[in-house]
């Protein structure tokens, strides 16, 4: 499709002005700086429009090709909107808290800090020179003191915080303190730990400072716990679940275990219910709303009580399928639940101990996605099943997480395929419960059918047996139906150097918050990036690491999602210093009206960033609910990796077409040095030592290499700069080309072939104003055909924007640019409103044009030219002539012609004479608008 376009816009020839891409981009950058042509204020005369990249993390690679992807889109769009008047809100900042620049922190001693403000300044070099049109005065870096201090108040405001389930929204924690002095928490519907004690209103006030701020933890929104987490020894840091991949650190590849360690965590598990809701009042990518809904995971069921055997403990599970509980054969208990230790035996404590220490160093996502693994130790105790007082078997096994409902599960193998897996394992009775299902070869998990094997259930379907379970449970006291969510509440802390401190400090253990004009809380000098010596996060290493009093600061850090939970709303007023934007700010651009970025963050950044929107339009902060009306997740653009083929055992290369003769190994090579597929040799050997003196066998006089799709990165050297791309044949040409690969949301290759003509069509573009090097535009009047071929694009272009068909667009472009050329029209009726329209895609050729049709002032924000449907109304129509069923030629006639008059003409035709011989026709058919049959 790419060439065929190509190849038909250029097949005529013509004498081009130059067309100094260099020089002319270079100069309207410097304008647009100079001239703060995108800066956003508000203005309530405009309709807003707020576009948004996720901002990024800046690496010290640099951007290679794939990263502008998103950016360029957004760009289009923002553009685009202004020339239709709205006001637009386009910024960019730095997502500059991370693990990479820690690392290397440790490895060489440079201040993060310091790598991050290279790495930022690389990065907003190569923004800029492919000219988007940011508002650069509203730049926001996490990392910043000015920016984490409003993080640090947010968390503040969490803190003093709790989730009234009554009213459904979070609250301020002295109307919690307020209820408890009156009437104790008897009446209290809060989201809260599941071990809250029940206390009066005098046992509140008889206790002392320290417990009531035990209490207070339990519901607090943000609080410190003992609690499960993934811990990576060779990071020296907690991990978040989406942060560990197959029991080992997303970066790096480390091994993670899980531990106990008193953490903080913030309460996301409050906002469940809302979060699933509220996916369905957002535009975004049904995948991205379906992996959180899974993430959220809720499900209806009831919780049941079993007595453990000879004790007074009891193991609480929640289920979804009650009506299968005479189905139960056996217990599973999660490897770190805390009841491991009272269920296990004497005799069966040291093998249940070595299961624990091996069970603990997979995580949470490996346990669940590995179902073929069955493994599992039996912990000497047994339950009752209170429906039928069977004696059942309590096992521990790692498919169980402490974490999703109570930690414990009564297995029904004949129902659930891993319960079936693990009883076969274990040579367990399997019992059906439902009439006609087999069960001897694997599990049925049908919720069809009748109940038997079930005594007080049995004759019931499951949906009938589900309510009588429930009500036995409730009147017996063992249980209750209930609501359950997978979520768990995020882990907030990490112990690690760079990121935003907690302005917390410790008074005789308890928390205490720094007051708003303590904040920010900065970042302290340290002699390492390390942990201490006795295991306590590298802030620990920082002197006098204390209030003036001495009261010990907080040592973990915020994780990455801290700030990026919401930037978003900075950038409406990035240089407040008195609040985290005004009122008026927050009140006028609201939220995000498109979104960009990728859908990697599904459960991470764009789940956190909804909680913390959700929680600060509860205290009255914002007004949305939800902070991003549309979310486009842009496709990857792939690497073309070149690879050479070297004969085994020496230095000689072999060319592609020749390398079956041979064993060879392959040899990813420098994408730099590869033209169209050919090795540049000379370039080659100079690219390593070891190849300075290699041979080479050449067919028909080149060496041509192999290539491969993959993903862009060094190891591959298969990445492209930008820069360079830029540098040859300019930044519009890269912007136009990265939509022209395919569509927006696509992965697609990287590939340089059909550059050369994007970077063709704009000069094609340039000459149409030029006859030779002189600018030559004519004010003669536009004829039907250019006025057609105008408002074509005009319709095109903004129905291809507004649903994002960006590559559409570029086409198009293509086609109303060779049509004009046809034309010969140098109109300045026609060429103007293109010139237009083309702005946001070459916004620098546009603004070199504009200034040249005469005009002061930028072309962003001209005014979209209108579409005129009367200009594209068809007057004739093609009709193709066939005679005997054969087409023989191709005729135009009005469309108001009358039948009679098309068969007149249509049989004068001396090609219609040639074919027909002479011969009378035995009929004419004419189908109107569509096609004439003659027939001999």
């Amino acid at each position: 499709m790419i060439a065929l376009i190509l190849g038909s816009l250029f097949e005529k020839s013509a004498i081009m002005a130059e067309y100094k891409h260099q020089e002319i981009e270079k100069k309207w950058q410097k304008f647009w700086k100079e001239n703060k042509t995108f800066s956003a204020k508000v203005d309530h005369s405009k309709p807003k429009f707020y576009a948004l990249d996720m901002f990024p993390y800046p690496s010290g690679a640099g951007l290679h090709v794939g990263h502008p992807l998103g950016y360029i889109a957004t760009d289009i769009v923002s553009r685009f909107k202004r020339l239709n008047g709205f006001n637009v809100l386009h910024p960019m900042g730095f997502d500059a808290f991370g693990l990479p620049a820690e690392q290397y922190a440790i490895q060489t001693g440079q201040h993060p800090a310091v790598t991050t403000e290279k790495n930022i300044t690389r990065y907003k070099e190569q923004l800029e020179n492919i000219g988007f049109s940011y508002d650069w005065d509203k730049e926001v870096r996490t990392s910043d003191p000015s920016f984490y201090k409003w993080t640090q108040w947010i968390f503040k405001q969490l803190y003093n915080s709790w989730y009234n389930n009554t009213s459904d929204k979070a609250e301020k924690i002295d109307l919690l303190v307020e209820a408890f002095e009156k009437n104790g928490n008897s009446e209290i519907n809060a989201a809260c730990d599941e071990d809250t004690p029940s206390f009066t209103a005098d046992e509140w006030k008889g206790f002392d400072e320290k417990k009531k701020e035990e209490i207070l933890l339990k519901y607090r929104l943000t609080y410190i716990a003992e609690t499960t987490v993934n811990w990576c020894p060779a990071l020296g840091t907690v991990l978040s679940n989406d942060e560990v991949k197959d029991g080992f650190s997303e970066r790096g590849g480390h091994p993670v275990e899980r531990k106990k360690m008193p953490q903080w965590s913030m309460r996301i598990t409050a906002y469940a219910e809302r979060l699933l809701n509220d996916l369905d009042t957002v535009d975004w990518p049904e995948p991205i709303k379906e992996m959180q809904r899974n993430w959220i995971g809720k499900s209806l069921g009831a919780e049941v009580s079993f007595q453990v055997e000879n004790t007074a403990n009891t193991i609480k599970v929640f289920t979804t399928r009650i009506d299968t509980i005479y189905g139960v054969t056996f217990m599973v208990v999660a490897p770190e639940s805390e009841m491991v230790e009272w269920l296990t035996t004497p005799d069966q404590k040291e093998a249940v101990d070595a299961y624990v220490t091996k069970a603990k160093n997979r995580s949470e996502r490996e346990r669940m996605s590995d179902v073929k693994t069955v493994s599992g130790m039996f912990t000497g105790s047994y339950a009752i099943n209170p429906f039928n007082e069977e004696k059942i078997p309590v096992y521990i096994a790692d498919y169980v997480l402490a974490g999703y409902g109570t930690g414990a599960v009564m297995a029904v193998p004949s129902g659930d395929q891993r319960d079936f897996d693990f009883a076969k394992h274990f040579d367990l009775n399997i019992r059906p419960i439902i009439e006609g299902t087999d069960v001897s070869e694997q599990a049925d998990p049908t919720k069809e059918g009748i109940m038997m094997n079930s005594e007080i259930l049995d004759g019931l379907s499951p949906a009938d047996a589900t309510l009588k379970a429930i009500e036995f449970v409730e009147e017996k006291g063992i249980g209750s139906a209930k609501v359950n969510y997978k979520i768990r509440d995020a882990i907030f802390g990490r112990q690690r150097y760079w990121g935003e401190p907690f302005p917390v400090y410790f008074e005789n253990g308890i928390p205490r918050l720094l007051e708003d004009d303590k904040l920010p809380l900065e970042l302290p000098s340290v002699d390492k990036f390390l942990p201490t010596e006795d295991g306590e996060p590298p802030l620990g290493r920082a002197e006098n690491w204390s209030t003036d009093v001495g009261h010990p600061y907080e040592m973990t850090t915020m994780p990455g999602w801290a700030g990026s939970s919401w930037y978003f709303f900075r950038y409406m007023d990035a240089g407040n210093d008195k609040e985290f934007a005004s009122e008026e700010a927050l009140k006028y651009w609201q939220d995000v009206d498109l979104y960009l970025g990728g859908s990697e963050h599904a459960t991470g950044h764009l789940l956190y960033s909804r909680f913390w929107t959700k929680f600060l339009y509860d205290l009255g902060h914002v007004g949305v609910k939800e902070y991003a009306k549309k979310l486009i997740n842009q496709g990857m653009i792939q690497g073309r990796s070149s690879i050479v083929s070297r004969i085994n055992g020496t230095n000689k290369f072999v060319s592609k077409n020749l390398a079956k003769d041979y064993e060879v190994n392959k040899l990813h090579v420098d994408v730099s040095l590869v033209e169209n597929d050919i090795l540049d040799i000379e370039k080659f050997k100079q690219w390593r030592p070891d190849l300075a003196d290699a041979e080479f066998i050449l067919e028909d006089g080149q060496f041509v290499c192999e290539a491969e799709v993959e993903k862009m990165s060094k190891r591959l050297h298969n990445v492209v700069n930008p820069d360079d791309i830029v540098e040859k044949y300019g930044a519009d040409t890269l912007r136009m080309y990265e939509m022209f690969l395919g569509p927006l949301e696509q992965f697609k290759p990287w590939n340089t072939h059909g550059i050369d003509g994007v970077s063709k069509f704009l000069r094609k573009f340039w000459n149409l104003f030029h006859a030779s090097e002189e600018f030559k535009i004519s004010d003669d009047k536009a004829s039907a055909d250019e006025l057609k071929v105008l408002h074509k694009a005009i319709n095109k272009i903004s129905e291809d924007v507004d649903n994002l068909s960006l590559n559409t667009s570029v086409s198009h472009f293509m086609i109303t640019v060779n049509e004009l050329i046809t034309l010969k029209c140098n109109k300045r009726e026609i060429l103007e409103p293109l010139t237009i329209i083309l702005s946001p895609f070459a916004p620098h050729v546009c603004e070199e044009i504009w200034t040249k049709l005469g005009h002061t002032e930028s072309i962003s924000y001209a005014q979209y030219p209108e579409f005129k449907s009367e200009y594209v109304v068809e007057a004739s129509h093609e009709y193709p002539i066939s005679i005997n069923g054969k087409m023989r030629t191709k005729m135009s006639f009005a469309l108001d012609m009358p039948a009679a008059d098309i068969e007149k003409q249509v049989l004068a035709s001396e090609v219609v004479q040639k074919w027909t011989e002479g011969k009378t026709p035995k009929k004419v058919i004419i189908v109107p608008k569509r096609i004439v049959n003659i027939v001999v």
